[in-house]
């Protein structure tokens, strides 16, 4: 924590940094303020029992909309649409030749797969608005009774408020510090604190915790419950099983090259939280075909997803979702033939495996291992908070791994592209 704020505060000390620090606290304070601008037409308490019947994912999306989703304005939903839109373009990259060569044609690539991803925000944006739409509406929470102008000016609202978020996000990465996205999630799940404070104290005066002495040990007891997921988190993120590289030494001309020893790192949590994200954005949706359309049913389907905090099933099939997800993306991510290859082209080789394919062999299984690590640990992280708000039959668990992941992840990034910043304006000095 103190290297932390030593680098925020050497950071303020440089002009250019200072500026781009305020411009990110600009835009931030732009989209916290847009999170209190009402949609108009939409209930809002009506609209905020669509929250409370989708469980721990509806929290969990108003977490990431800041508390923009159960007041219903115009942010209400938030950040996802892209950040879903940017995970299928991700998939298709890998699927589709034409997307993948864009990846690799540098700058301006990169800048056509961008455009793509915004405009997939938008579609699937408008999607779920529609949804939203005609959720509320079902449940009368349009205030004119759902009238073709309503229904327009609701759902445009709500696109419009994600395609604003995605503006905002893209100018602080280009003009701020750290990934635009990411600064405003962070500034999402950080402004609910206040409201997961109060919670913990209306939980303690109610009586949940017990009373007296006991109740202020079950207090304690939360506290260090959160700062150990906190240090558990970081432990998990920082964590890489390096893999020792020797080069083979060549002799050209009169100079030796080579010879040295050097390691391939592979980082524990490889995925990040994008697992998460996945398995949760596939629960969701049945979570919401149930809501709209089935929630006075009665069957084991729809049961799964009517309570799903309270069944088994459902907590069961979301961490294998997000074990699923983990593999994928790590195998989608990290390719041991080519980096086994790129290897054997340079000379070098892991001591006691052949170069090629015994290599690739060697770091595929120490891939699969850590992944299954990475798995249970982003599993268990997120199922956990569930699980205890069952045992302890306290609602609103409010130390989810899943947000401390990213409080961590963005916190982390933040401080690493202000050193590497601050790096490049010390060479730039000593250059000049």
């Amino acid at each position: 924590m103190g290297g932390m704020l030593d680098t925020l505060r050497n950071a303020w000390k440089i002009k250019d940094l200072r500026k781009k620090i305020l411009f990110t606290i600009a835009m931030l304070v732009v989209y916290r303020l847009g999170s209190f601008v009402p949609n108009p037409g939409v209930d809002t308490s009506i609209f905020s029992g669509i929250l409370d019947s989708t469980g721990s994912l509806g929290g969990f999306l108003n977490i990431l909309s800041g508390g923009a989703f159960e007041k219903a304005t115009v942010f209400a939903l938030g950040i996802q649409p892209y950040v879903n839109s940017s995970i299928i373009m991700q998939l298709l990259a890998v699927a589709i030749p034409a997307l993948e060569r864009l990846q690799k044609e540098g700058e301006e690539g990169r800048k056509k797969i961008q455009q793509y991803v915004r405009y997939g925000a938008v579609i699937l944006g408008l999607v779920q608005a529609v949804a939203l739409y005609i959720t509320t509406q079902s449940r009368g929470g349009v205030i004119d009774g759902g009238s073709v102008w309503s229904f327009l000016t609701i759902t445009l609202s709500f696109c419009a408020g994600t395609a604003f978020i995605m503006w905002l996000g893209e100018k602080i990465t280009e003009n701020g510090i750290g990934n635009g996205i990411s600064m405003i999630i962070f500034a999402s799940i950080v402004s609910r604190g206040p409201v997961a404070a109060q919670e913990l104290i209306g939980n303690y005066k109610m009586g949940n915790f017990g009373s007296g002495f006991l109740g202020i040990l079950a207090i304690v007891g939360i506290l260090l419950v959160f700062v150990v997921v906190i240090a558990g988190v970081i432990w998990v993120q920082e964590a890489e099983r390096r893999i020792p590289i020797q080069y083979a030494k060549r002799v050209v001309g009169r100079k030796m090259y080579g010879g040295q020893s050097t390691y391939l790192p592979i980082k524990v949590n490889l995925a990040g939280v994008i697992p998460i994200i996945f398995a949760m954005s596939i629960m969701m949706f049945p979570s919401t075909i149930v809501t709209m359309f089935f929630a006075n049913k009665d069957n084991w389907f729809v049961n799964i997803f009517k309570s799903p905090e309270q069944n088994a099933l459902y907590v069961i099939i979301y961490s294998l979702l997000i074990l699923f997800f983990t593999f994928f993306y790590s195998v989608m991510q990290f390719n041991p033939v080519e980096i086994a290859n790129n290897m054997k082209k340079n000379g070098g080789f892991v001591p006691g495996y052949r170069p090629g394919k015994a290599t690739s062999d060697y770091i595929t299984k120490v891939l699969n291992r850590i992944t299954w690590f990475g798995g249970f640990f982003l599993a268990i992280i997120t199922v956990a908070p569930i699980i205890l708000g069952n045992v302890t039959k306290i609602p609103g668990i409010w130390f989810g791994g899943t947000s401390v992941l990213i409080l961590v992840g963005v916190a982390l990034d933040t401080v690493k592209a202000i050193e590497s910043q601050m790096l490049m304006r010390h060479y730039k000095g000593f250059l000049e």
